[in-house]
């Protein structure tokens, strides 16, 4: 499949703002004004949708976030579209959306993860529209520590130039800013110290592939659907895979992986990259053993803890792009090219 990438984002350029899945609440309001001043800072129009009510738990029936988002998708004019964060059930979205409508309009970035990546994976599989496994936009005003980018650097980055990222070595141990009462915090709270991980054994790793990957247990489910299918969008290129688990348990996230294997989304993968996590380990399984047990079996390199989850710093990745990771005692690093 031929990958398209949006272009470049450019002063003046609109940016919806939806919630496909969960809105905000009242008492969030200000942290959204704070994060949509973010994107005005940087010499961008923000659009607001209708779709963004936080008092349930997804911010409007499933046809209304569907017209919204495949509006927003086929709107000349919008270039970007991120929503506020993830929450449950974007799931009920995918027959809804108009994936051949949106194939044929010009591409327009969309951003986030978490439950987004319920819709951005099965829109780069399903069109080749690349799109960003990145911050969401409440996450958006913290400041991005050294060796990161931020999703406004990458959605404005030029295309076939390439762009690295490498680990911080610190992370958010735990714990949340209170939004309510902080909206404008701007600082992580990174109290950890930590880098990346082989878990499959021993020796440097360095592979090469199409990015593509999401969070575990929201595509999960999709495993064996059209929706998922990454047999036909790698044709005979390699695949780099990144999965991350946000609060399931090990024999849980344990499962989903195995379910995803034998489904046949890491067929094509030459190393699968594995998100820090915060999720319990089990009595007898630890969330690094779970990786181990259902995707050993691939023999390819597994690195884990990488920042592509739900555990701050946040480390964007493109679906689609070309990739490149290097880890070994020296350097950690993963290339990423539009193009």
């Amino acid at each position: 499949m031929t990958v398209r990438y949006p272009r470049p984002l450019r002063p003046g350029d609109r940016v919806g703002v939806t919630s496909p899945s969960a809105g905000v609440a009242k008492d969030l309001q200000g942290r959204l004004d704070v994060a949509v001043r973010e994107i005005e800072a940087r010499g961008y129009e923000a659009v607001v949708g209708r779709c963004m009510d936080g008092s349930g738990h997804v911010s409007a029936p499933a046809r209304e976030r569907a017209a919204e988002l495949t509006g927003m998708l086929t709107d000349p004019t919008i270039r970007a579209v991120v929503p506020p964060w993830g929450g449950e059930l974007a799931i009920d979205l995918l027959p809804l959306l108009d994936f051949e409508a949106i194939g044929r309009a010009e591409p327009t970035w969309v951003v986030g993860y978490s439950d987004m990546s319920t819709i951005i994976t099965p829109l780069t599989l399903r069109t080749g529209i690349a799109t960003v496994h990145g911050n969401n936009l409440m996450d958006t005003p913290y400041r991005t520590p050294e060796g990161l980018l931020s999703w406004l650097d990458i959605v404005a980055a030029p295309q076939g130039e390439p762009f690295a990222q490498t680990p911080p070595g610190r992370y958010r141990s735990g714990g949340y800013d209170d939004w309510q009462r902080h909206p404008e915090v701007r600082e992580f709270t990174l109290d950890a110290e930590g880098g990346w991980a082989r878990l499959d054994g021993d020796g440097d790793v360095e592979a090469e592939g199409r990015l593509i990957g999401g969070c575990i247990e929201t595509i999960g489910h999709l495993a064996g659907t059209p929706y998922l299918d990454t047999s036909r969008f790698a044709g005979d290129e390699s695949l780099l895979v990144y999965v991350e688990a946000c609060e399931d348990n090990a024999f849980t996230i344990c499962r989903h992986l195995h379910g995803m294997r034998l489904a046949g989304f890491f067929d094509r993968a030459a190393a699968v990259l594995v998100g820090r996590t915060h999720a319990p380990d089990s009595r007898t399984l630890t969330q690094h053993e779970a990786v181990l047990d259902a995707l050993g079996p691939l023999a390819v390199p597994i690195v884990a803890d990488v920042e592509c989850g739900h555990v701050a710093p946040f480390l964007p990745l493109v679906n689609g792009a070309r990739g490149r990771v290097v880890h070994t005692a020296a350097r950690s690093e993963i290339v990423q090219t539009l193009g």
